[in-house]
């Protein structure tokens, strides 16, 4: 028997693809016809008239899509919310309703609080050349009058440390400075029997100032050349004056105070002032408001007014108003 051809073990190459059952042509194209139909439905590529339900699926399809802002967290610290450097108010970057919120508080605490003015407002100091005025608030005030001092006690609580609702009681009277249609700086201030008055250290008149002084003796000098000029270098030692005084007692922020009890009358218990309106002397001008009216009797002196346990800023302006380190500081157990 004669060996086969290998090639009788392979089909040949044009015989490789499958022949498919042929279908009649009728049933092809109505077959077609039917997927075509289905497709332009789906994809609404077919004209239709107008107020058909084709129309409106037409319009649903072609609605403008919302893109969302997404963001990758990598660890950053104010990924979810940012604190602002002045106000400290922590708001989300970007969100509409956030910034709008963040922008009108930066505003009151930097600029003041809002204030269209009252109809019977107790005046007590009220310059003549400016629309400047300080009021006085006690408990026995309107609500509405009560509510704007309110709003006032929150900023200073905030900013000063005390807890809500701590700062004021009914026995206080609050001072509110009003500028430019708004409220810009507040004193509250309380009835008291006795202070203390701070230990102060004698001055020292060279204890804060820096000299320099140079060697007292011969100074070094040096000579360069550069070919033929020649350069004289003078070195002078520079060093600081000693301070012989002893340590201030603020720096450690520790208050020291005589033990022995003064009479008073009158006890500053917070004074506030907004940023943009500092150094401009309206806590000074708050400060002669209380001593003007506090006590309906008589003005008030210097000596008569105290002040709670103040920061390094509250102990400048203590200072400076009473013109003395030696001012009078009260306690909680003095009230």
């Amino acid at each position: 028997m004669p060996q086969r051809k290998i090639s009788a073990f392979f089909k040949p190459s044009d015989l490789k693809t499958l022949e498919q059952p042929l279908q009649p042509k009728g049933e092809f194209d109505l077959q077609r016809n039917s997927i075509d139909y289905r497709e332009k439905e789906e994809l609404n590529l077919e004209p239709a008239k107008p107020g058909s339900k084709r129309t409106a699926s037409k319009k649903i399809l072609n609605k403008k899509r919302s893109y969302a802002q997404y963001h990758l967290e990598l660890g950053q610290s104010d990924f979810l919310l940012h604190t602002c450097n002045v106000c400290g108010l922590m708001y989300a970057r970007g969100e509409e309703d956030d910034e709008k919120v963040h922008k009108e508080f930066h505003k009151e605490y930097y600029e003041g609080i809002r204030f269209k003015g009252w109809g019977n407002e107790r005046v007590v100091s009220a310059p003549g050349d400016t629309r400047d005025r300080i009021l006085m608030v006690v408990d026995e005030d309107p609500q509405a009058h009560k509510r704007k001092l309110q709003k006032v006690i929150k900023f200073i609580e905030k900013e000063l440390g005390f807890a809500d609702g701590e700062l004021l009681h009914k026995l206080c009277k609050a001072y509110l400075c009003v500028s430019g249609h708004r409220v810009v700086g507040c004193l509250v201030a309380e009835p008291i029997k006795r202070a203390h008055r701070v230990i102060s250290h004698p001055d020292d008149k060279n204890s804060n100032d820096t000299v320099e002084k140079s060697d007292s003796r011969r100074p070094n000098k040096s000579l360069l050349r550069f070919g033929d000029v020649d350069f004289h270098v003078e070195v002078v030692k520079k060093c600081k004056a000693t301070n012989n005084c002893e340590t201030d007692q603020w720096v450690n922020g520790a208050v020291l105070c005589e033990e022995k009890a003064l009479p008073a009358r009158c006890g500053v218990r917070a004074i506030w002032v907004v940023p943009c309106h500092r150094r401009k002397g309206i806590a000074s001008k708050l400060l002669d408001a209380m001593r003007k009216s506090f006590c309906s009797d008589k003005q008030l002196e210097h000596s008569e007014c105290a002040f709670s346990p103040p920061t390094s800023a509250g102990y400048a302006l203590a200072f400076s108003y009473c013109r003395s380190k030696s001012f009078l500081v009260y306690r909680s157990g003095d009230v």
